[in-house]
């Protein structure tokens, strides 16, 4: 709560540098690529400065809304300090985790109305799943908030205090969420080195290491693992929450409607010959007749680009696409309207839950990247500027989601 005032405070005061035109002594003759380093003028009374932007946060509320810092861009010296500022007092800010509550079971524990295992089951807390500790009730209950679930688990089958915090290191998923319109990943941790890929605006990225390089956190890419300033994504930790009961009848409804394609896809295909079984085959890759009829029907339109180019924020299946352009534009072919982002694009359709459930035509998701799979074990993919649009093996790196639209 602390962090969090402090934060509110420095960004307005940086809102009111804009605005008034009041001017910060950098002490310094020029600016790194990354930005400036601020230091405020000797003598400068901090609780002065505290008590003057708290009194003008609320009038500067929607001025510090504008604030932005981009890459490429060209910002005044005014837009520097506050994405510094902004900046380096996030970076103070830490997550807290000492609320947490995890489960800790074989496979799930039933999230209740009350504390009774004779009430209504609302919910299911998965193993490894985390939710929010509400208060303690009678008879070793707790009362827990996880995802749209709020309800009641018996104590034995998750853990609080020390030991969640120490467990939501290992379960939860760092994410580096970009907020500038491009960003560029960088070999090492510094602006000079070279740039091995670039990212656009609200894209997640799995971060793989952190802490190890002062201002940088590595993160994996398609073009492989590499550097972004932390001044430039906002980092946060990503837990697997509860599943109401609602939310698991709508998935069970879907999984069984994908079933039921799946086999009257493949009835239907029944007595076929070979070649019409591996119909589809483009470029040394070929469509598996499993899965709808649709899905397969995807994965053979999205197989006719392969060769075509890359080109960063394209969609064009001919001229070139990036990755999400790519899955976007092949799913508008059949009247599917998707985002052009491989972050947003985990949340669409449906959790098939892994690679080893896929069915062509799945959207395949992996940290800043994503691929359409067709079967056998392969996806058909806008890979890089250097490869194109091609099909890789999709174990090539690892999948967090795979998501099915038919």
């Amino acid at each position: 709560m602390k962090n969090k005032s402090i934060k509110i405070a420095a960004c307005a005061f940086v809102t009111a540098i804009a605005i008034s035109g009041t001017a910060l002594d950098t002490q310094a003759t020029g600016l790194p690529a990354a930005g400036a380093a601020v230091v405020l003028n000797e003598g400068s009374d901090v609780a002065v400065v505290e008590k003057e932007v708290k009194e003008k946060e609320e009038q500067h509320q929607k001025e510090l809304e504008c604030v932005e810092l981009s890459v490429g861009a060209t910002a005044s010296a005014q837009d520097v300090v506050a994405g510094d500022v902004a900046a380096i007092v996030e970076a103070e800010a830490e997550e807290d985790f000492s609320n947490l509550v995890i489960a800790k079971v074989n496979d799930y524990v039933n999230v209740r109305s009350e504390a009774s295992e004779e009430s209504e089951v609302v919910g299911k807390l998965y193993n490894e799943s985390v939710g929010s500790f509400v208060s303690e009730a009678e008879g070793g209950w707790y009362l827990i908030e996880s995802g749209n679930v709020k309800g009641y688990v018996k104590a034995e089958y998750v853990v609080t205090g020390d030991e969640a915090v120490e467990l939501a290191g290992k379960v939860g998923k760092r994410i580096a969420t970009v907020n500038t319109e491009t960003l560029f990943v960088r070999e090492d941790a510094t602006t000079e080195s070279g740039v091995i890929g670039m990212v656009p605006m609200e894209d997640e990225l799995i971060v793989t290491e952190e802490g190890a390089t002062d201002g940088w956190v590595k993160v994996s890419v398609e073009e492989g693992d590499g550097y972004v300033s932390n001044e430039y994504v906002s980092l946060s930790t990503e837990f697997v929450k509860a599943e109401s009961k609602e939310e698991e009848e709508a998935r069970l409804a879907k999984e069984e409607e994908a079933r039921r394609q799946a086999n009257a896809a493949a009835a239907a295909k029944e007595g076929s010959s070979k070649s019409s079984k591996s119909s589809g085959k483009n470029s040394g890759g070929a469509v598996s007749t499993g899965g709808s009829g649709r899905g397969s029907s995807v994965a053979s339109f999205a197989c006719q680009f392969v060769g075509n180019p890359y080109v960063y924020g394209g969609t064009s299946l001919t001229n070139g696409a990036d990755c999400s352009g790519f899955v976007m534009s092949v799913y508008a072919n059949f009247g599917v309207s998707l985002p052009h982002s491989s972050g947003a694009l985990r949340g669409v359709g449906a959790n098939v839950g892994g690679l080893a459930n896929a069915q062509p035509g799945d959207i395949v998701c992996y940290s800043g990247h994503v691929g359409i799979y067709i079967g056998g074990g392969q996806i058909v993919h806008a890979s890089s500027a250097k490869t194109g649009i091609k099909i890789s093996n999709a174990s090539y790196k690892p999948v967090l989601s795979v998501r099915r639209i038919f």
